[in-house]
């Protein structure tokens, strides 16, 4: 008996087990190498793109001037903002290589340089439609995704619709829908 308590006496020696540092530091180096490339690749683009709108949003803001006269808004080069507007309301397109599976919803205003323009733009909508309709469902859905890339389609579009309409001056285009699903 008395071999047993002093068994029991003695202290057990903590170890280290060897084990946490062969498996256990790879594996907390591998979640850092994780958690970086989360946060560089996926976090960081959503923060940029978030910026890049809000930079727009601001430029659009920063475009209008503060006073209105009777005439409407005008810039330094005489050009009238938001007097002449032409709204196409909810367009949906198939984005391209989708096939059904993926949609856009948009509406989109044209302002105008005159009342003649708008006369005309509201003659020929369904022409006008049917080049905004042509133009959205060429693109894919990574193009219409990003948003640094609705500057370059509202340039595109502009460009067919007074590629078709000499006479017509538009002095910008403005989405106010946008909806990839």
């Amino acid at each position: 008996m008395a071999e047993e308590t002093n068994n029991i006496s003695e202290p057990k020696q903590s170890s280290i087990n060897p084990k946490i540092f062969i498996v256990g530091l790879p594996l907390f180096v591998v979640q850092l190498i994780v958690v970086y490339f989360i946060t560089a690749n996926i976090l960081i683009e959503k923060f940029e793109a978030q910026h890049a709108q809000e930079e727009i949003i601001g430029e659009i803001i920063s475009d209008e001037p503060a006073e209105q006269s009777d005439e409407g808004e005008k810039s330094e080069n005489n050009i009238e903002y938001g007097k002449y507007i032409h709204t196409i309301d909810d367009i949906i397109v198939n984005p391209a290589n989708t096939t059904g599976e993926q949609l856009l919803l948009t509406s989109l205003a044209f302002d105008l340089g005159s009342e003649e323009n708008q006369k005309e733009l509201v003659t020929k909508d369904i022409l006008v439609k049917d080049m905004v309709l042509s133009i959205l469902s060429s693109k894919t859905t990574s193009e219409l995704s990003n948003n640094k890339f609705k500057d370059s389609l509202r340039v595109e579009i502009a460009d067919r619709v007074q590629a078709n309409f000499p006479d017509l001056v538009i002095n910008k285009i403005y989405f106010s829908k946008y909806i990839l699903n």
